[in-house]
């Protein structure tokens, strides 16, 4: 074989001098003892005793890389040459349903990938270098998490990534058996996979191929047609990323070949290096005999105390806890993260508990946690459902759950920390900062995004409940997330959520609800049209110390509205800097949300159609009857019962109960408390 390579480079040679110095074949057929300084490793990346190549450990949130040392012609004259490459791995998750995220083939321009980040990125690139055509960036993913931000397909796939995460094109992980047969392999299984991945460039056509077993299948399971000329550059690296997220992965290399000038040579599964087993336990063994009767004393006495004070300060995790996918945090870590939960850290508090500030020790990472009061109305099956659904939820526009942790009758949920707080203490009374229209604006069509997401774009949808500016959050970049999902409410697509449970906060509550107590995307659709009113206006959506005609914020906007006054509704503290087409678009688009009919509200769909200007919005359509009610009630705020009983929204017994906070709700109403609080401390319990 290598007599035939070197004849063939002879040959080639003398037909073209400059493409024969740039070709490449070099094996590892048998671990990578033997890599020495032809390997060059970052990050979590290391060779073990044995030849194993370990990309990453089984610590969260790490990226580890592997790319061979020299440079690799991929181009000749402009025009980019063929390459083969076959290499065994093995990814073994801590948990084996879960998944760790998975590695990626790669041919890079430089071997240090700078900038580039763990998780769903792959240690590939972050989230500002997607689809950015000068990354020069080529990978074969071996996914296992879907990540719906990328349009992943499932949580066991192959993928063509270039200068992006979004796939070109992506297929399930399966082999072809002899009979042509596809039959499925299930990455996460910890067994050695083959791989190879050849690109003939002479038909600019890119094959993957897998198998459990040594021999190559005759049929690929991803075929791609593309020319790479315009993606490499004609030196560049080839090697290996991976990167773990929320749960451990290890990620193991048992072998690799690569070549410029055929076909890469074989790798035998009998002459790679065996996988490390399981970790054997690390619980102490005591075993002590004592001949003195005062020392055995003393040592049963230590003893005693520190079984004492394990157990007092021990994590018992029950059956139902196993099935729970987020990061378990140990409870010491967040106890020490929050200082002891002391009060100055406290970032906020509601009905559902109080809000720290804490800091990771490991990682230094700034994160909330949520701890859940002992008199909580929430509960131990509510918070289970709370990790269960928004743990898998992953939207730039979302809170991301890094974890969650329970301690006797503790409860505690670990988010993203939002250094900007919640968008409230942004638009009303006095804010600590005036937000631009630009800002506001943003924030809106990331809110509806989100919305969109949870809707329609889910494996579910979900139906939020509590929409308002107390729960979205601002990030660093004053960009806009929705965050408590302590009131979400999980159905299939396509079916009716059923509940008499009216939840939510006053003002945001579509009228229905009160009447079928069903919540549907609908109602959250209305909730966000008075979020899109409030935020241009800089005002509530019912204002008891506002003149009686200006009581009911969306009343006062329509009645502008029809007056052609509209632009008299913008928060004054703008100065009049805003773009008057999207306030034009915000304000009606509030307006047809809030629509006391539930047909003729938008979807979340169109409605972010109508704010990236993709359709005009339709002719303003509202109930004339249900106007003039709202109308007639506004003139005299002694008349302020009749207008809720005519908006639908039987659940105020008491009127006089208003003034600058809202009192009392009975039918198990959960309303807003208008009294500061962090917006992670779950839905405002009245």
């Amino acid at each position: 074989m290598a007599a035939k390579r070197l004849l063939l480079c002879w040959v080639v040679l003398l037909l073209s001098p400059t493409l024969c110095l740039s070709q490449l074949d070099f094996t590892f057929p048998r671990g990578f003892s033997s890599a020495g300084p032809n390997l060059t490793l970052n990050g979590a990346a290391v060779v073990s005793d044995i030849g194993i190549l370990t990309l990453t450990n089984d610590s969260l949130r790490v990226l580890g890389h592997a790319f061979y040392s020299s440079p690799v012609t991929l181009r000749n004259a402009g025009k980019a040459i063929s390459f083969s490459t076959s290499f065994a791995f093995a990814i073994v998750p801590q948990y084996p349903k879960l998944g760790g995220h998975g590695l990626a083939f790669t041919i890079s321009r430089t071997k240090d990938l700078p900038g580039a980040l763990p998780s769903q990125y792959l240690g590939l690139m972050n989230a500002s270098d997607i689809g950015n055509s000068s990354n020069r960036v080529f990978a074969v993913e071996f996914d296992t998490v879907q990540d719906f931000e990328f349009g992943d397909i499932d949580d066991n796939h192959v993928g063509v990534d270039i200068n992006s995460l979004v796939s070109n094109a992506s297929v399930p992980a399966v082999y072809y058996a002899q009979n042509s047969s596809k039959v499925g392999i299930y990455m996460k299984s910890g067994t050695v996979i083959l791989a190879w991945v050849d690109y003939d460039s002479g038909h600019n056509r890119l094959e993957v191929r897998l198998s459990p077993y040594s021999a190559k299948p005759v049929l690929p399971i991803l075929s791609l047609n593309v020319d790479l000329s315009s993606i490499f550059e004609d030196s560049m690296y080839v090697g290996f990323s991976a990167s773990t997220g929320l749960l451990e992965s290890a990620h193991y290399l048992l072998g690799w070949s690569f070549s410029t000038v055929g076909e890469a040579r074989s790798l035998s599964l009998s002459s790679l290096p065996s996988l490390p087993g399981p970790k054997k336990s690390n619980t102490p063994l005591i075993v002590g005999v004592s001949s003195l009767a005062v020392l055995l004393l003393i040592a049963v006495t230590v003893a005693a105390i520190y079984i004492v004070y394990k157990i007092k300060n021990a994590d018992i995790i029950e059956e139902w806890e196993l099935n729970v996918g987020p990061h378990r945090f140990p409870y010491r870590e967040l106890k020490k993260a929050t200082k002891g939960f002391r009060d100055k850290e406290l970032l906020g508090f509601g009905g559902f508990g109080r809000v720290y500030k804490g800091i990771l020790q490991n990682t230094n990472t700034e994160v909330a946690v949520k701890r859940i009061s002992h008199e909580s109305k929430q509960g131990l099956r509510e918070f289970v459902s709370e990790i269960a659904s928004i743990g898998r939820l992953r939207h730039r526009n979302l809170v991301q759950l890094l974890g969650w942790c329970r301690h006797r009758s503790d409860l505690l949920l670990v988010y993203d920390f939002m250094p900007n707080g919640s968008l409230d203490k942004y638009i009303f009374d006095e804010p600590k900062a005036i937000l631009s229209w630009e800002q506001r604006f943003r924030i809106m069509k990331g809110v509806a995004s989100g919305l969109l997401y949870l809707h329609e774009e889910w494996e579910q949808a979900v139906i939020h409940r509590d929409i308002k500016a107390g729960n979205v959050l601002l990030d660093g970049e004053l960009n806009g997330r929705l965050g408590d999902f302590g009131l979400a409410k999980l159905y299939e697509h396509g079916s009716n959520p059923s509940t008499t449970r009216v939840v939510g906060t006053l003002g945001y509550l579509a009228p229905e609800l009160t009447r079928t107590g069903k919540p549907t995307t609908s109602s959250d659709v209305f909730a966000f049209g008075a979020l899109l009113l409030e935020v241009v206006c800089g005002r509530r959506p019912i204002e008891p110390k506002a003149m009686p005609e200006e009581l009911i914020l969306v009343d006062w906007v329509w009645e502008k509205w029809a007056k052609g006054a509209i632009f008299d509704v913008v928060d004054s503290r703008l100065g009049g800097e805003y773009n008057e087409t999207e306030v034009v678009i915000a304000v009606k688009l509030g307006l047809l949300c809030s629509n006391n009919s539930p047909e003729l509200r938008p979807t979340m769909r169109q409605a972010v159609r109508y704010l990236d200007g993709e359709v005009p919005l339709p002719t303003m359509v509202m109930s004339p009857d249900s106007h003039d009610k709202r109308k007639s009630a506004t003139k005299n705020t002694a008349n302020f019962e009749d207008f809720v009983n005519s908006y639908s929204t039987s659940y105020l017994d008491k009127v006089s109960a208003w003034s600058s906070t809202v009192g009392d709700c009975e039918n198990d109403l959960e309303a807003a408390s208008h009294s500061p609080k962090s917006p992670f401390s779950g839905g405002d319990a009245c």
